[in-house]
């Protein structure tokens, strides 16, 4: 059981590490994307600082960290706790990520692919929140600080009625945990109104 639980954090670790947004950052603009923007590795950046495309390919990419150790948990150790831990480790990787000098992204498209893997029923919920949030404010880092603690609340609320697995619950604590403070300064520009929207803010120096 330790060993289980060993190999897939560590396996949620180091795919999480993998810096997607760095490497298109290259591909795309030939610098690193953390110069510009928020400084960030994550989908936000690129899209502001790279473009739609380059955006897309990351947020597929940093989906897909969160994903895979959480179904390695599920369908190769057959254990909530060990997918729990592996998808939770996958945001650790990519906020401070081995391969990138311990400077990633927010961790929000990562912890979503957490919750793809491990219960994509209550998965699909979050898009449909994420955009009504985006529409109406266009701030990407209020449907973050917003959304997170809905998914931990569905997910609490399942595990109480039965549906999930109570491991999921710490899971998702960890993550809005993770957000919550990776966010804070947004937080802080956001009650400033100096918070940039959607799309906008990629030509200035990085920020934090």
């Amino acid at each position: 059981m330790t060993f289980e639980y060993l190999a897939n954090i560590a396996t949620g670790y180091l795919l999480g590490s993998v810096p997607f947004g760095l490497v298109v950052g290259y591909l795309w603009l030939r610098q690193d994307i953390r110069k510009s923007g928020s400084g960030k590795t994550g989908a936000t950046n690129v899209l502001r600082t790279a473009g739609k495309l380059p955006a897309a390919l990351v947020i597929v990419g940093d989906i897909s960290k969160g994903a895979v150790p959480a179904l390695l948990g599920r369908f190769l150790w057959d254990d909530a706790g060990v997918a729990a831990a592996g998808a939770a480790a996958a945001i650790a990787g990519h906020i401070w990520p081995v391969f990138a000098g311990f400077r990633g992204g927010r961790g929000v498209a990562t912890a979503f692919g957490g919750i793809l893997g491990l219960t994509p029923v209550v998965a699909v919920i979050f898009p449909i929140l994420a955009a009504l949030v985006l529409v109406s404010t266009r701030y990407v880092s209020l449907m973050s600080i917003t959304v997170a603690p809905i998914a931990a609340l569905i997910v609490l609320a399942g595990a109480i009625a039965g549906w999930q697995p109570w491991p999921y619950v710490g899971y998702v604590l960890v993550a809005v945990a993770l957000i919550e403070y990776m966010h804070i300064p947004n937080m802080r520009r956001l009650i400033a109104h100096t918070e940039p929207k959607i799309g906008k803010g990629g030509s200035r120096p990085a920020t934090g």
